[in-house]
């Protein structure tokens, strides 16, 4: 008698089999929310990579002093900071090269966030560019970001059920709603400190250095981590949400 690959009909499976078999192969679904936030946030540290590597690149073929260095130099008339910014750390004895390598590591980031940064692997290969643009004259304070990102790029394809539990479900409906919003305000106050830390320019503030540099400090950073933070919780409500409507 010729008989089926799988359970022969009328046959009857033990429980424990049939739990088995039930979640071996269980179903990918991805967090939307989460994943659009994560490949934004990704796209926003790859541009400061960028930012840094063309900064970099403008002080031409020469050694560099030390691991700590300056991406922006001194002497420039279209910044406020003529003494020089932006410190970044890198393993590259030269600012030409260290700035290439920053600036193709940043499109590489872009790229993989806005591509595969869903996959399985797509979290990890992430992590390692955002390791290498640090050791490579990327930046500094993007250590945090980058790492959040990566926490937060993890749960892209997970079940989400320690939020669910941590989350009320009242408040998660409430925030579920503002993802978008808080992600917006999240982007435009990081961009707003890239430009203030490369130009030095804020509308009906005095250009002056150490003004700027306690606003960046002491207002914009804390204000771009809690954004973030709440951006990615409201994601995860979201996301959470779907499911449970689902």
């Amino acid at each position: 008698m010729v008989r089926s690959m799988g359970n022969p009909i009328g046959e009857k499976v033990p429980r424990g089999v049939a739990a088995d078999l039930s979640t071996s192969a269980p179903e990918y679904v991805s967090n939307s929310a989460t994943r659009v936030i994560a490949s934004m946030l990704g796209v926003l540290l790859g541009i400061s990579s960028i930012n840094h590597g063309i900064l970099e690149t403008l002080q031409g073929n020469r050694p560099t002093p030390g691991l700590v260095v300056k991406a922006l130099g001194s002497g420039y008339s279209w910044t406020v900071w003529t003494q020089g910014s932006e410190p970044a750390f890198t393993l590259v004895p030269n600012f030409l090269l260290t700035g290439l390598i920053a600036t193709f590591i940043g499109l590489l980031m872009i790229l993989w966030s806005l591509r595969f940064l869903q996959k399985s692997y797509g979290p990890t290969v992430f992590l390692l560019l955002g390791v290498t643009s640090f050791l490579t004259g990327g930046g500094m304070a993007q250590v945090l970001l980058f790492t959040l990102n990566w926490l937060v790029a993890t749960r892209i394809r997970a079940s989400l059920r320690l939020w669910r539990w941590l989350i009320p479900s009242p408040l998660c409906r409430v925030l579920g709603g503002i993802w978008r919003w808080t992600l917006a305000a999240a982007t435009i106050l990081f961009l707003s400190a890239l430009e203030i830390a490369v130009i030095g320019y804020i509308p009906g503030v005095p250009s002056q250095p150490e003004l700027l540099r306690r606003i960046l400090m002491f207002q914009l950073a804390p204000a771009i981590v809690l954004s973030l933070l709440l951006t990615f919780l409201s994601g995860f409500a979201h996301d959470i949400e779907v499911r449970r409507s689902a």
